[in-house]
């Protein structure tokens, strides 16, 4: 399987890691990036399990000058009955590598190959040649490839091509995503201690949220980085909602810690996801959230695109007699991966946001049932075993 010629559309994390996967595989590898600028200021904080994050430092897609900020416990929170303090339910052993989305994705991207990159043509159609390879198109003509890879994101014009019928299933609510500079929250001591080795969340009727610390974008600084899954709001606007959501439900140290995140430094999404039937069709395969998105609630993005490249890298040098094999080889373990996540991020949002439980009158003993049962025995790196505050 060596020799192979390789398209990657896409150049986001997902598309720099297929390519160092086929690179390493010993394939020719031309990215396609629509996009003539740099990448990093997409995104905000990202999780993987620190296992991953070993194995891509040990295999070369990473290197040890990329910051993470490990931390091993995920303490449960909630704001106290009848005022603003803040109750701590439960401590779980959740050990994660947390990162920061630009700083990651210019790490692989700088293990991408200038000449293999090629920014700002966006890609028009894929296409199957009579010769059974893959075709990608762009404004500057046509290539032929032994293999596509579809990176490009959830509107994705492979999966357009190679399941044209998959659409997103709203969730029916919403994430505000935002980061704050640790320097400006030092009146703050509360989460700044609780955050030192430990990442956080913390449920409100009709939501929850998560915080954690992450490498900034200056090498030694660092973010508090936060989320918050809830309904739309009816009659204002979703950014401003997010601080009466936060004043309304949360400690007042923590809604001052939302209130602290500027305009600039936060997005808002709706919640969805789906998954393609079948994640590879020769000459095609799909990788990252082309291929699926799961609801955030599993930590899953990045990690997924990650693991496509591993498997990836496994397929081409795994023994396979063709490229239909080895793409079959990726497909059969990725698509179950994808459709596994798909069903656990809905049930995490069911019982996370659309049920939540009463936490005010929760302890350790019901974090850890409540646990077993959002779960239902699906793995996941974010829950561990539960103890004592």
């Amino acid at each position: 399987m060596t020799g192979l010629r390789i398209g990657v559309v896409g150049g986001s994390i997902a598309g720099c890691a297929m390519a160092i996967a086929a690179t390493r595989a010993g394939a020719e590898v031309t990215v396609h990036e629509r996009s003539d600028g740099a990448l990093q200021e997409r995104g905000f904080g990202i999780v993987m399990p620190p296992s991953l994050h070993r194995e891509l430092l040990a295999s070369g897609y990473l290197g040890a000058d990329m910051e993470t900020v490990p931390v091993g416990t995920r303490v449960w929170l909630t704001r106290a009955p009848g005022g603003r303090s803040t109750r701590e339910l439960a401590r779980q052993r959740a050990p994660v590598a947390a990162c920061n989305w630009g700083l990651l994705w210019r790490a692989l991207r700088g293990r991408v190959g200038a000449g293999v990159y090629r920014r700002g043509l966006p890609v028009e159609s894929v296409a199957r040649a009579a010769s059974g390879r893959g075709v990608i198109r762009t404004g500057d003509g046509e290539r032929e490839y032994d293999i596509v890879v579809g990176a490009d994101g959830h509107g994705s014009v492979t999966r357009a091509w190679m399941a044209p019928d998959v659409r997103p299933l709203p969730a029916g609510y919403l994430a505000w995503r935002g980061t704050v500079p640790l320097d400006v929250l030092g009146d703050l001591p509360g989460p700044l201690e609780l955050l030192r080795d430990a990442w956080a969340t913390l449920g409100f009727p009709g939501g929850h949220a998560v915080f954690y610390v992450i490498p900034g974008p200056v090498t030694g600084s660092r973010l508090l980085a936060y989320v918050v899954y809830g309904a739309a709001p009816r009659g204002t606007g979703p950014d401003a909602y997010v601080h009466e959501l936060a004043g309304e439900h949360f400690p007042a140290e923590w809604a001052e810690v939302v209130a602290r995140g500027g305009a600039g430094a936060r997005g808002v999404h709706p919640v969805a996801d789906f998954m393609a039937p079948l994640v590879a069709e020769p000459p095609f395969l799909l990788a990252g959230d082309a291929a699926g998105v799961t609801r955030p609630h599993t930590a899953s993005g990045a990690v997924k695109a990650l693991q496509d490249a591993l498997c990836l890298e496994r397929a081409l040098r795994g023994g396979a007699a063709s490229v239909a094999e080895a793409l079959g080889r990726y497909a059969e373990e990725r698509t179950a991966e994808g459709t596994r996540l798909v069903e656990l991020g809905r049930r995490l949002g069911h019982h996370l946001v659309e049920r939540t439980p009463d936490w005010a009158a929760m302890g350790p003993a019901e974090v850890e049932a409540w646990s077993r049962a959002a779960l239902n025995g699906a793995r996941s790196y974010l829950y561990g075993g539960v103890h004592r505050p």
